[in-house]
């Protein structure tokens, strides 16, 4: 006699209604908050057309920049000065105060530890900085065709530098956690939060200055996956997909530790302004 051991989804009402839910949830989040989410995929799109504009115009030897410039420190200020200007347009524009200007899956999920996103948002936000991410090197590939393409400028691609994976690593870890940290010692001081954006652009110009030789200065998986994908360079890809995410979630638990739960108030870089906030906001009248 055959016994039958299977349990079909109808047969466990409960798992059944816990499906039917977690559906209804995405559902639900997609409805209210695509705004946020596409928000999110245009703007890293555009800071990575930006990054690759610049990498093109400052690395490419056909580059009348580049010829003027021989000595990559010196190239590297402009590049560092335009992506923490192209870091600042975005936080501080319209869509930039809506979203809440993540840009980053590390942001975006450090800040989901922190129990100030949703569940559903995180996992659309995430997806949308990829998507737009790759979105944004495939229309500067479009756009710059050879010269992106060209191995001096390699899609505007992060690799370890000449110290090798463990020093990548470690460089990634650092800035991460410096960015984290500064990220929630501004935002969540009401005098300060409009700060924010340009204390995060300046770190970012700072980085790619002094600190991109030793890992090419990414801090964001999605960033480094969009590059990737068109110029097929995946080397140490793990460090970016790890030293991000563990520095970030290693500056949140420090500045729990030292101010408590209860002084993260928002998961929005810039909150003093109009626009509604998605999250699970402490600033009061203006969190939906």
């Amino acid at each position: 006699m055959r016994v039958e051991v299977g349990i079909r989804v109808g047969d466990r009402p409960d798992v059944a209604a816990s499906l039917v839910t977690a559906r209804s949830r995405a559902l639900t989040a997609v409805l209210q908050h695509w705004p946020e989410y596409l928000i999110e995929a245009l703007g890293l799109g555009l800071f990575m057309l930006s990054a690759c504009l610049f990498v093109a115009l400052l690395e490419h030897p056909s580059s009348p920049l580049r010829q003027a410039m021989t000595d990559p420190f010196l190239r590297r200020i402009p590049m560092g000065l335009a992506m923490g200007l192209t870091a600042v347009g975005l936080i501080y524009s319209p869509w930039g105060q809506r979203s809440g200007a993540h840009l980053n899956p590390s942001v975006t999920l450090t800040f989901w530890r922190l129990g100030k996103v949703n569940h559903w948002d995180a996992f659309f936000y995430v997806t949308a900085q990829f998507v737009g991410a790759i979105v944004g090197v495939g229309v500067a590939a479009t756009m710059l065709d050879a010269w992106l393409a060209h191995p001096a400028v390699s899609y505007a691609a992060t690799v370890p530098g000449p110290d090798g994976a463990g020093v990548a690593f470690v460089a990634e870890f650092f800035i991460s956690f410096l960015l984290m940290i500064v990220i929630l010692t501004v935002s969540n001081r009401p005098g300060l939060n409009r700060f924010t954006g340009l204390c995060a652009g300046a770190l970012v110009a700072s980085y790619i200055i002094f600190e991109a030789p030793l890992s090419g200065m990414s801090m964001n998986a999605a960033r480094t996956a969009g590059s990737a994908v068109y110029a097929q360079m995946w080397t140490a890809l793990w460090i970016y997909l790890t030293a991000p995410l563990l520095g970030m979630l290693a500056a949140a638990q420090s500045y729990v530790a030292s101010r408590g739960m209860q002084k993260v108030l928002c998961a929005k870089l810039h909150h003093d302004n109009s626009q509604r906030c998605i999250f699970r906001c402490s600033y009061g009248a203006r969190a939906h």
